[in-house]
């Protein structure tokens, strides 16, 4: 076996386990059957969701069965760590389009067709929904002691909260837990792993097994993906940085982590990427001495965005950060360039204006913005620092029309090097 846990620990990536003298030789021993859960609020994962997925890509990598779980039925509830309020609770429609849309981003990062460590996904909704509240109560909350409830952290902080905490989530430990168990009985799982903030699921989970079948299993927790100043990863001004491509693009994915600050980038290249500790140490040593060459981050972004997005998105992003420095553009939809120039200022007018005799560059400086008159607009224009779609316009008397667009319905204007107007056509 490879040896798993040697790579995590020089990562970072263990930041508590149980059974800490056994674990990391009973890992190397024989190919394991190792879980995470995922939250289907959504019909996106985040950047969030991307460690404890790459965690079970490495996992099975080296040699051992990942299993993800899609809390269907945790999902209805919504689990009370570090929330400071109780979650609206989902229908089962949304549900149900969430776990579709999630499933697809798993099957980018896991293998589910490659023998004995093939990879399973699994709706604890599946068995969840089979039982009866009493019956519940009956086999699986009796193992329960309510004084080890109260102890967890994620349970005291919102007891002593203003928004306090319900019935509804106070249980969600006892379904979590009872997933671990669930997973051990079918597919002989004997490790979970989740974030730092799971950790008092995992252990609840640990000893549900203990009390109920009198079996050993496992916990791991890896750090939250969190920035040098403690924020959260993967949240911006404009919100979340989803992997779906429909929710944010390739271009503005791989801005992300192109713009990612260099106390970050160390963390970042250890716990999302496969490269191998000497690159990873390399490239730390080239964030010490050449900083401004950003390759740490020009690194992150490649790997990541390849990951996810494959070899096309990957390609249309670097594409498009190109095009904001200069390049010509060309081949783009309406989409992509507004998320490309989403910062830019635009102007909106109707098809009509480029039909006819077309519509004067100038006038387009001016009404874009980047002149404040027609004659600083002709200037700009005889002194070479006129643009449209990154092409250099040098005649004055140029009209733009259809053969202009740059998309569907747009045009780029630029004056000089860096100042950008959106023209958008209905």
């Amino acid at each position: 076996m490879t040896d798993i846990f040697s790579d995590l620990t020089w990562r970072g990536l263990v930041h508590q386990t149980t059974a800490d003298d056994q674990l990391p030789q009973w890992l190397n021993s024989a190919s394991r059957t190792v879980y995470a859960g995922f939250d289907p609020t959504s019909n996106s994962l985040h950047v969030g969701s991307l460690l404890p997925l790459m965690m079970l890509r490495r996992f099975q990598k080296c040699g051992h069965r990942p299993i993800a779980i899609a809390g269907g039925a945790t999902g209805m509830i919504g689990d009370p760590s570090g929330k400071s309020a109780e979650r609206n609770l989902l229908s089962t429609d949304q549900l149900s389009g969430n776990l579709e849309g999630i499933e697809s981003q798993m099957r980018l990062l896991l293998d589910f067709d490659c023998g004995e460590t093939s990879a399973v996904l699994v709706n604890n909704n599946d068995w969840m929904g089979q039982f009866s509240y009493v019956e519940f109560l009956r086999d699986v909350g009796k193992n329960f002691p309510v004084n080890v409830m109260l102890a967890k952290d994620s349970v005291k902080s919102r007891l002593t909260s203003e928004a306090g905490l319900s019935y509804t989530e106070f249980s969600y430990m006892l379904l979590q837990a009872y997933d671990f168990v669930h997973l051990n009985r079918e597919y002989g799982c004997e490790l979970q792993i989740g974030g730092s903030d799971q950790w008092g699921n995992v252990t609840a989970g640990i000893d549900l097994a203990r009390r109920m079948y009198g079996v050993q299993v496992f916990g791991l927790t890896c750090p939250l993906l969190t920035k040098a100043d403690g924020s959260k990863m993967g949240k911006t001004e404009s919100g979340a940085i989803w992997l779906s491509a429909e929710r944010t693009s390739p271009y503005t994915f791989y801005q992300y982590w192109l713009n990612v600050a260099d106390e970050d980038a160390g963390n970042c290249l250890r716990f999302l990427t496969e490269l191998d500790h000497q690159e990873i140490e390399t490239l730390g040593q080239s964030r010490q001495e050449s900083p401004h060459l950003r390759e740490s981050q020009k690194r992150l972004a490649e790997s990541i965005t390849l990951m996810i997005h494959g070899e096309s998105g990957l390609a249309k992003a670097k594409q498009a950060t190109e095009i904001f420095f200069g390049a010509e553009i060309q081949n783009l939809s309406d989409a992509e360039l507004g998320q490309i120039f989403s910062d830019v200022p635009s102007s909106t007018m109707g098809f009509d204006t480029l039909a006819n005799q077309g519509y004067p560059l100038i006038d387009a400086l001016v009404d874009s913005g980047l002149c404040k008159s027609k004659g600083e607009g002709r200037r700009t224009i005889t002194e070479g620092g006129a643009y449209v779609n990154n092409r250099r316009a040098s005649e004055v008397d140029t009209t733009l029309n259809n053969d202009h667009l740059a998309s569907e319905t747009m045009i780029v204007l630029r004056r000089g090097k860096k100042k950008y107007a959106l023209l958008r056509f209905e």
